[in-house]
């Protein structure tokens, strides 16, 4: 779910050129009074001040409490960059999410525009990235004091036979001491950084930007936040579009199992082109692709390929190479590179991936926190099973579901079991009744968040409304084709859906 933001860095065919002109100044529209309880007036009164920054636009800062129960508590940064319409006729903001969680919205939006809306859309609406609370350049989750301490984290290599007894101490001390600097470093932030709390801030921001109805595109994880938002906002919900949808009633095993079954059928994808090639590194079927690939992972596992920098490629670090690339058919390429590179002893295309995967430089430094504020959010929105005799039954379930992914997906609940905060939100449908329509996307061959999500949300949701694009990769809006792209912008621009659910 957090490759979406960085897509374009990792394939050519999607590098961005953004307009150099200065961005109109637009004053803020006066609302008429809304039932805003009075402890929270302070913060939907707030004034913030918009200046200029990146290439024609604008950014501000607001702030909210940490704790939304607590308004008198401590507080916290929101940042927010906008690119201002053109059109005289504005229609209001469009509030854009990229993902993850952890994704930068303000990054996004600042740097991938035209990736994010289409050009109609920006010359209708003020189009605002933001950073969720914990995010970017929002008050931050902060868990590690150096990179050499995230590389420890992200790619430190278990000497001892995976599931031995000394290959789950060492990993059961590498999380709870990850947890502990969590809680050490981020304060009170920690407990508070959930899909809920998100929420409540995205209310306060559509406020203050003047904006009656929160008119919403959210891709991957930013479709389980528009869908808590319509569930808690419903009458301040305006035109909703959902792209690659999360099923919010999926519990976190769910939601591991059905992503190692995305990646494994889109990897059988990746390996039907590819055989159809004579530079494939793969002969054969693809059920035999399949097998020396597992027999690859299963000998990284026992024995590491060094990198040029000194790092060991095990097989979770291969398993995040792999993964990287299938977000996108575009750079399906650059996976048979990396399985040539590796089959050929050079780690260094493998750890290329998984470090664009996290942010990761060439010279080792991450350009952001996604992956601290990945793990926190995750460990608020996701109550964890903590039964170790279930923890093993979990295993075997995605080893079966997913024979070649799978096993390097499991034990996943080690990493919030002993998480600082408890789960805030959990498992459970959806309607948003009282909410105006919502546009649901999925595409058939998304990876990372499945088709059937998408439909299972739009059935969910009272007004919601699917459109599905038969093809390839991580979401599909101004990225596939005309059909979802003409739809989704008559939704955005008219408020106009479908006469029935559309396939693209």
């Amino acid at each position: 779910m957090r490759a979406l933001l960085r897509l374009t860095a990792l394939v050519a065919t999607l590098a961005l050129t953004l307009s150099a002109c200065s961005a109109p100044v637009v004053p803020e529209p006066s609302l008429p009074p809304e039932s805003i309880p009075t402890e929270l007036a302070p913060f939907y009164n707030q004034d913030i001040t918009w200046q200029d920054c990146y290439e024609a636009m604008e950014c501000a800062v607001a702030k909210a409490p940490i704790d939304w129960s607590n308004p008198q508590g401590q507080t916290l940064e929101l940042a927010m960059v906008r690119h201002v319409a053109s059109s005289s006729d504005r229609l209001g903001s469009l509030f854009v999410n990229p993902g993850g969680p952890g994704a930068s919205g303000v990054d996004f939006i600042a740097n991938s525009l035209d990736y994010a809306v289409s050009k109609d859309v920006q010359k209708n609406y003020d189009v605002i990235g933001f950073d969720p609370r914990g995010v970017g350049q929002s008050t931050p989750v902060t868990c590690v004091d150096s990179d050499a301490e995230m590389d420890e984290y992200l790619y430190g290599f278990i000497d001892a036979p995976r599931e031995s007894p000394e290959w789950f101490a060492e990993r059961s001390a590498a999380t709870q001491a990850f947890a502990q600097d969590c809680a050490e470093k981020s304060g009170a932030l920690l407990e508070h950084v959930d899909t809920i709390s998100a929420a409540r801030d995205l209310d306060m921001l559509r406020y203050l930007v003047g904006d009656r109805q929160l008119n919403y595109l959210g891709y991957s994880y930013g479709t389980l936040l528009g869908a808590i938002y319509a569930e808690t906002f419903p009458a301040n919900a305006g035109r909703m579009v959902l792209d690659g949808a999360l099923n919010p009633a999926s519990s976190s095993f769910d939601v591991t199992v059905t992503q190692a079954q995305g990646f494994e059928k889109a990897l059988r994808a990746y390996l039907a082109d590819c055989l159809s090639q004579s530079s494939c590194p793969f002969r054969g079927s693809v059920d035999q692709a399949m097998q020396s690939i597992s027999e690859l992972l299963s000998q990284l596992d026992k024995d590491p390929l060094a990198a040029s920098d000194g790092r060991l490629l095990g097989a979770d670090a291969m398993v995040t190479a792999i993964i990287a690339p299938l977000y996108d058919k575009e750079a399906w390429g650059y996976l048979s590179d990396i399985f040539t590179a590796v089959f050929e002893g050079d780690a260094d295309p493998a750890f290329a991936a998984a470090d664009w995967y996290y942010n990761r430089s060439e010279v080792g430094v991450y350009g952001d926190n996604s992956t601290e504020a990945f793990i926190a959010i995750n460990c608020l929105d996701y109550p964890t099973e903590t039964d170790q005799t279930q923890w093993a039954l979990n295993a075997e379930k995605l080893k079966s579901a997913a024979p070649v992914i799978g096993p390097y997906l499991a034990w996943g609940e080690q990493s919030c079991a002993t998480w600082p905060a408890p789960a805030v939100l959990s498992p459970g449908e959806v309607s948003a009744s009282g909410s105006g329509d919502i546009l649901v996307i999925g595409t058939t061959g998304d990876p990372a968040t499945p088709y059937r999500w998408a439909q299972e949300l739009a059935a969910q949701l009272d007004h919601g409304h699917l459109i599905t694009y038969v093809g390839e990769g991580h979401t599909a809006y101004n990225k596939s084709n005309s059909c979802v792209k003409d739809a989704v912008d008559t939704f955005l621009l008219r408020g106009t859906v479908p006469a029935k659910d559309l396939r693209c």
